[in-house]
């Protein structure tokens, strides 16, 4: 759909595919019709190029990128849109957790420092390149948590240093799955939107539209600082450039 004709904030350029809520029920169905043996047919990867299947049957749209927002676990349909696409942005939040996730998701789709060589056999990417599928490269890294006057808060520092050196260490190692070659040209330190993101978000209102002053969300009023608002849109700008 075009989302211009019911909100006007949205460029007319954009068009949008709805998810589903109650994708997780359709999760099970969509695993067992995957692992399903039907004799000279590969299941998994007919089921895998679902998105790529619609890509090529709108290509008469001509359209200049398209981006897909993933569930951050490694379910059937994250695999489906991942399959179908050509770079990863990465988001982390300066905790262990983050850590640990941009590990596990290096593990997951490039088969990086599986814990046995038997988990190779059934990885992700390992069934995609048999199926002569090209794997993604992460593209950006998203660091998150950035206070609004201090720079890098000194509570996150150590922990976002840290995933730095790790993707760093990959980035010597296994440069092939990474779109770039310095650690500084996949990186963008992005501030909390705070007030400003959750208004844009509930109006449905870019932060390029988006203006400053007391602005009505639900039954209150909410203000929006200039300053505030010129950062949330100079963190997009910033994220725009690299893409």
């Amino acid at each position: 759909m075009n989302p211009y004709t019911v909100n006007q904030y949205v460029p007319i350029n954009v068009d949008l595919i709805c998810g589903d809520p109650l994708l997780e029920l359709q999760s099970n169905a969509i695993n067992t019709l995957a692992n399903t043996q039907i004799p000279g047919t590969d299941t998994w990867i007919s089921v895998i190029d679902w998105i790529n299947d619609l890509i090529n049957g709108i290509k008469d749209k001509k359209y200049d990128t398209i981006f897909m927002d993933c569930n951050p676990s490694f379910s059937i349909y994250t695999q489906i849109a991942i399959s179908a696409t050509d770079r990863i942005i990465l988001p982390i939040m300066a905790d262990d957790s983050s850590r640990r996730a941009i590990q596990n998701a290096l593990s997951l789709v490039y088969g990086l420092h599986l814990p046995s060589p038997i988990y190779a056999t059934y990885a992700f990417g390992t069934k995609l390149e048999k199926a002569k599928r090209v794997l993604p490269k992460v593209h950006l890294l998203l660091k998150n948590r950035i206070t609004q006057y201090m720079g890098p808060a000194s509570a996150y520092a150590a922990v976002l240093r840290t995933i730095e050196t790790d993707v760093s260490s990959l980035l010597s190692s296994h440069s092939p799955f990474f779109s770039f070659t310095k650690i500084s040209d996949g990186v963008v330190e992005v501030r909390d939107f705070q007030t400003t993101g959750v208004v844009s978000f509930a109006r449905g209102c870019p932060f390029f539209q988006l203006t400053a002053g007391r602005l009505n969300i639900g039954n209150r009023r909410i203000q929006i600082n200039q300053s505030n608002l010129l950062n949330c849109r100079e963190s997009i700008d910033e994220i725009v450039s690299k893409l």
